[in-house]
C-alpha cells in the first residue's frame, strides 16, 4: 500500500514549548509510567499466581491490565524522551505506526470493558448460570473477539489516513500521532474522510458507553434481590468498573464524536485517557476490591518470608 504523499516525517509541537516546564513534566510522566507498569503487572502476577482470583472477572482483568501496559508503552516512553531530548521529530511509517497500536490497544480495550459488564452481569443476575455461560473457552473467545475488535478499529482508522496525500507542512500540534491533528496536515477535501473517523471512533465509543450504562443500571437494580453483604460486594466490583468506564469514556467521547478538528484542550484530555487512566485502573481496582487486596498482600508477604529464609 503505497501512500501518495511528499512528507517523510512529521514534526511533533508537542504538549509545552518552555524548558522549564518539559523538565518538570518529564519528571511527572516517567514517575506516572513507572506507576502504570508496577501497579499493571502486579495484577497480573497477582492473578496468574493466586489461587482465589481464578473467576472470569479476575482473568479479564489480568487482560485489562496487560493491554492498560502495552497502550502506555505504545505512547508514554516516546513522550517523555520528546519533553527529556526534545526528539520531536517522527518518520511518517513511525507516526503511521504509532497510530496503529495506540488504536489496537484502546480499542481492543473498550471491547473488553463491554466484556467485563457483560460478565458481571451474568454473574449478579444469573449466578446459578454463571459457572455454565462464563466458563473457560467461553471467556477465552470473548478476549480474542476483544483483540479481533480492537484489530479492526485500528486498520480501518489506518487504512482511512495511510494513502491521503501529505503535501506539506509537516508540523503536528500534539505530542502523538493524532488522527484530528493529522487530518489537518491533509492536502485534500476531508470532509467525508472526517465522517468516517468519527463513525469508526466516536460513534463505537458512544454505542459502547451507553450499552455499558444500561448493563450497569440494569445490574444495579437487581442488587435489591440480594443479601446486604452480596449488595455490598456487588457495589464494590461493580463501582469499580463503572469508576473507570467514565474515566476512559468521556474524554473518548469529547475527543472523537465531534467534527473533525482539533481544540486546545485536546493536548490535556489526551494527557488523561492515554498516560493517567492507565495508572488509575490498577489503583481503582485494588483499593474497591478487598479479594484482590488481599492477594497482593499475600503474595507480598510470602516474598518477604522467602526473601528472610534464603
Amino acid at each position: 500500500m503505497e501512500s501518495g504523499n511528499n512528507v517523510t516525517y512529521f514534526v511533533l509541537l508537542g504538549l509545552t514549548q518552555n524548558p522549564k516546564v518539559q523538565n518538570v513534566l518529564s519528571v511527572l510522566f516517567l514517575f506516572i509510567y513507572l506507576l502504570t507498569l508496577v501497579g499493571n503487572l502486579l495484577i497480573i502476577v497477582t492473578i496468574a499466581v493466586s489461587e482465589t482470583l481464578n473467576s472470569p472477572m479476575y482473568f479479564f482483568l489480568a487482560s485489562l491490565s496487560c493491554m492498560d501496559v502495552t497502550y502506555s508503552t505504545s505512547i508514554t516512553p516516546r513522550l517523555i524522551s520528546e519533553l527529556l531530548f526534545g526528539e520531536k521529530t517522527i518518520s511518517f511509517e513511525s507516526c503511521m505506526t504509532q497510530l496503529f497500536a495506540e488504536h489496537l490497544f484502546a480499542g481492543s480495550g473498550v471491547f473488553l470493558l463491554l466484556v467485563m459488564a457483560y460478565d458481571r452481569y451474568v454473574a449478579i443476575c444469573k449466578p446459578l448460570h454463571y459457572l455454565v455461560v462464563m466458563r473457560q473457552r467461553v471467556c477465552v473467545v470473548l478476549l480474542v473477539v476483544s483483540w479481533v475488535g480492537g484489530f479492526l478499529h485500528s486498520v480501518i482508522q489506518l487504512s482511512t489516513i495511510y494513502g491521503l496525500p501529505f503535501c506539506g507542512p509537516n508540523v503536528i500540534d500534539h505530542y502523538t500521532c493524532d488522527m484530528y491533528a493529522l487530518l489537518e496536515l491533509v492536502c485534500t477535501d476531508t470532509y467525508v474522510i472526517g465522517l468516517l473517523v468519527v463513525a469508526n471512533g466516536g460513534l463505537i465509543c458512544t454505542i459502547v458507553f451507553l450499552l455499558l450504562l444500561a448493563s450497569y443500571g440494569i445490574i444495579l437494580h437487581s442488587l435489591k434481590n440480594l443479601n446486604q453483604e452480596g449488595r455490598w460486594k456487588a457495589l464494590q466490583t461493580c463501582g469499580s468498573h463503572i469508576t473507570v468506564v467514565v474515566c476512559f469514556f468521556v474524554p473518548c467521547i469529547f475527543m472523537y464524536v465531534r467534527p473533525a478538528r482539533t481544540f486546545p484542550a485536546d493536548k490535556l484530555l489526551s494527557v488523561f485517557f492515554t498516560v493517567i487512566t492507565p495508572m488509575l485502573n490498577p489503583l481503582i481496582y485494588s483499593l474497591r476490591n478487598s479479594e484482590l487486596t488481599n492477594a497482593v498482600k499475600k503474595l507480598w508477604r510470602r516474598n518477604i518470608i522467602s526473601s528472610v529464609d534464603t
